[in-house]
C-alpha cells in the first residue's frame, strides 16, 4: 500500500493517507461526471465508495464518459465503473447500485460525502434534502457546454436554483474532465482534512474572449442547517 500511493504519502504524509481508508463517499450519477470523479477518486485511498446509476451505457455517450469503451454499449454504468475502479486500485472496496438516488435513499447507507453527479437539478433537489435530513455534506456539479458549477454544500440552501425539467445543451469531455476533477479535489481535500471553502459556488467559464474565467459566489444559507 505504501508503493501505491508513495506519490500522495509525499504530498501529506501517511497518517492522512491511511486515514482515508476509513472513508466512505456515494456518487450519485455515474455519466460524465460520475466515471471521471471514478477514476480520479476511485484510486485515491478512500476506503468505500458506493456508486448510483440506473441507467445503461449508449454509444453517444462513450466520447465524454471516460470509463466507457464501446463493446459497454448496453452495459449498467455503475457496474461498468464498479469494474474499472476494482480493477485500477486494491485498497477500495467498491459497491454498484443500479437504481435511481430516492431508491438507494431508502438503504439509509450512511457516508462521510455524497457527491452528485447527476444531470438534472429536481434529483440535486433531492440529494440536497437527503443530505440535510443525515446531516451529510454534499458537493453539487454541473456542466454543459463551455461552462460548469461545483459547490461544496454544507449549510447553503439549494433554493437558490430554479428547480426545473430541462433539456442539457451540447458538451465535449475537455470540459466535463475539468470539472469533475475539481469537484474530486474539493472532496479529496475535505476527506483528508485539508481546508476547502464551504457554500461557496465557483462558475468555471471561457468568455467570449476564449479567457478561462472563474467567479465565487457565496450561498445563502439554509435557516434550517445545521
Amino acid at each position: 500500500m505504501r508503493e501505491y500511493f508513495k506519490r500522495q504519502i509525499q504530498l501529506w504524509g501517511e497518517q492522512k493517507q491511511f486515514a482515508l481508508q476509513s472513508k466512505s463517499i456515494a456518487i450519485v450519477g455515474c455519466g460524465g461526471l460520475g466515471s471521471s470523479l471514478a477514476l480520479a477518486l476511485g484510486a485515491s485511498g478512500i476506503g468505500k465508495i458506493y456508486l448510483v446509476d440506473f441507467d445503461e451505457v449508449s454509444v453517444h455517450n462513450i466520447h465524454r464518459q471516460i470509463t466507457f469503451k464501446v463493446e459497454d454499449d448496453g452495459k449498467p454504468k455503475a457496474e461498468v465503473n464498479r469494474c474499472v475502479i476494482e480493477g485500477r486500485c486494491p485498497y477500495v472496496e467498491v459497491e454498484s447500485f443500479v437504481e435511481g438516488f430516492e431508491e438507494f435513499a431508502k438503504r439509509n447507507i450512511k457516508v462521510d460525502l455524497i457527491l452528485d453527479a447527476t444531470d438534472n437539478l429536481p434529483i440535486r433537489a433531492k440529494i440536497d434534502a437527503y443530505a440535510k435530513k443525515s446531516k451529510t455534506p454534499w458537493i453539487y456539479a454541473s456542466v454543459e457546454e463551455f461552462q460548469g458549477q461545483v459547490c461544496f454544500m454544507e449549510k447553503a440552501s439549494f433554493q437558490a436554483f430554479k428547480i426545473t425539467e430541462r433539456i442539457p445543451g451540447g458538451i465535449a469531455a475537455p470540459i466535463v474532465m475539468m470539472v469533475a476533477s475539481f469537484e474530486a479535489n474539493l472532496a479529496l481535500r475535505y476527506l483528508a482534512g485539508l481546508p476547502i471553502k464551504k457554500d461557496r459556488l465557483y462558475f468555471l467559464y471561457f468568455d467570449e474572449e476564449g479567457e478561462f474565467q472563474v467567479n465565487r459566489f457565496a450561498m445563502p444559507k439554509d435557516t434550517d442547517a445545521v
